[in-house]
């Protein structure tokens, strides 16, 4: 693999998949440093039981789904207290939404196809996508699948469309450790980093949460707009970025973490 990072220090702020991730930068000459702006995530097992058994007593006429994983995790829970079929049943009968091709493949594996998705794997996409259905949400009721964090924008756009709404949450994030957060900080402020790549909308909150409570998110968005190169996986991620006033140089077209790295080294490349 061609020297595309020769000389460049990468932070990674995703803990999964980090030592890959660190190996495709070494192969292209540069230095991987993993600063984790995400905690551990996790599976809140007797939340999701209790959520999928109200669910099951009262089938709503809408099922959104956001993430695969977070499906998969349904599922899993579904077979362990044995209602996987009664599950499948229920999705049958309901009309889904699904945001991102991920999503989309967790339920082709189902037999189940979504009659509304996104158009671009964003939460504004699949907001997009719901009108231009004229679909009536008025007095329907639906379970917004979440996937770690909220979706403050598409609940409200549900609530407002008049849709009843209740959130399933598969999996937590757990804060990540300070000392990573204030050695990342440090790393982006001074310019020690030539690059940060962001895996999940969670990261990037985390990071600006703390530049904030440190007085030091000014500096922060200042060094994202000059040497620090701030990468995104995809459209999801890259629109948390801008939310929070960072604009990633580098998004890849395929969501992928590899896909990431080889579009980062080709922007390296670029500019050499």
């Amino acid at each position: 693999m061609a020297q595309r990072m020769a000389g460049k220090i990468v932070a990674l702020a995703g803990p999964r998949k980090s030592a890959e991730m660190a190996t495709l930068v070494e192969k292209m000459g540069g230095t991987a440093w993993l600063l984790p702006a995400q905690g551990t995530v996790f599976l809140d097992d007797a939340e999701l039981r209790k959520s999928l058994e109200q669910w099951l007593a009262a089938p709503p006429e809408w099922v959104i789904l956001t993430t695969g994983m977070g499906l998969d995790a349904i599922f899993s829970v579904a077979e362990e207290i044995g209602v996987s079929e009664r599950l499948l049943a229920v999705l049958q009968d309901s009309n889904i939404a699904a945001r991102g091709y991920k999503t989309v493949n967790a339920l082709k594996k189902k037999g189940l196809t979504p009659i509304v998705r996104d158009d671009d794997g964003s939460t504004t996409g699949l907001i997009r996508s719901f009108g231009e259905t004229q679909l009536q949400l008025q007095g329907q009721r639906a379970i917004l699948q979440l996937h770690g964090e909220s979706a403050p924008e598409l609940l409200a756009w549900l609530t407002e469309e008049g849709a009843e709404v209740t959130q399933v949450l598969p999996y937590k994030h757990i804060p990540p450790q300070e000392e990573h957060l204030e050695k990342l900080l440090h790393s982006i402020v001074t310019r020690e980093l030539d690059a940060v790549t962001f895996t999940s909308r969670p990261q990037i909150h985390f990071l600006a949460a703390y530049a904030r409570e440190k007085g030091q998110f000014d500096e922060m968005l200042e060094a994202f707009r000059d040497k620090v190169v701030a990468v995104a996986i995809g459209k999801v991620t890259a629109q948390a970025m801008r939310e929070e006033g960072v604009e990633p140089r580098v998004v890849p077209e395929e969501e992928r973490m590899g896909s990431m790295m080889v579009e980062l080294g080709r922007y390296f490349a670029d500019r050499s």
